[in-house]
């Protein structure tokens, strides 16, 4: 048996789903998901980017992996989703923060799980961040003052919902409306529900489905970039500001000494 045929059953059955409900959802015949997963056919691309698009895999992974013999508690984990997670690490085998340029915002919700979308960004090493995953994203908007337009929040990866912290703020991940930087209020199991506030109250507070999030990034430093002109926002200029909010955070914990 193939590795596409192979992970289409492993996916299915790790979902909880019959050969019908999964046909159903990808709408195609159940006799074609009987197919691929016997290696009798293979799916063609069209069919392949909605199975990732489904199962929140790279294709990469979807047809090289063999996730059988993946760890399952080494995936990433946001409520019922499950994605492989691409980690850039160094020379050194330091994890290295990659930088979401706005002008690529757009197309992180069809990249984020894909390691060639990844490896394309920007990359830097922060040694003053806390231990875990973190990622630079652009902020769009007026919704969270003081944090302005054209600035950059970092964030670290939150592995389990029950990490959510009430009152906090995350960059939210969603199906619908790809990245938003929201302070998270009301999170509910009963409700299986996140409510979404901006600390602009022009904009009224919403409410996402868990099962719509596909990664949550809790907040931890915010990189103002307004004393560059748009030519200047370059990794250069992104370094020099970290380096200065290096020192910044350096003279913060000397005087709480």
């Amino acid at each position: 048996m193939s590795k596409i045929s192979s992970n289409i059953r492993f996916l299915r059955q790790l979902k909880g789903l019959s050969q019908e409900q999964l046909a159903d959802d990808l709408k195609v015949t159940r006799s074609r998901i009987g197919g691929y997963e016997e290696a009798r056919n293979e799916p063609p691309i069209d069919l392949l980017i909605r199975l990732s698009e489904y199962f929140h895999i790279a294709i990469d992974a979807l047809v090289r992996g063999d996730l059988k013999k993946t760890n399952l508690d080494g995936l990433m984990k946001v409520g019922k989703n499950r994605i492989l997670f691409p980690i850039l690490l160094d020379s050194d085998g330091n994890d290295m923060v990659e930088l979401i340029p706005l002008k690529a915002s757009a197309g992180y919700l069809r990249g984020y799980a894909d390691p060639d979308y990844i490896e394309k960004l920007p990359q830097m090493r922060l040694p003053f961040l806390p231990s875990g995953k973190h990622r630079a994203f652009p902020i769009k908007g007026d919704s969270m003052p003081p944090i302005k337009e054209g600035s950059f929040v970092i964030a670290k990866y939150l592995e389990k919902l029950e990490e959510v912290k009430e009152g906090n703020t995350y960059v939210v991940v969603t199906k619908d409306d790809g990245l938003s930087y929201k302070r998270v209020m009301n999170y509910s199991k009963k409700e299986s529900s996140l409510e979404l506030h901006s600390d602009n109250k022009m904009y009224q507070p919403y409410k996402v489905k868990l099962n719509e999030v596909l990664e949550l990034w809790e907040y931890t430093c915010c990189i103002n970039m307004n004393q560059y002109d748009e030519g200047e926002l370059n990794l250069d200029s992104i370094m020099n500001m970290l380096k200065g909010l290096k020192v910044e955070i350096a003279d913060i914990k000397k005087e709480r000494k």
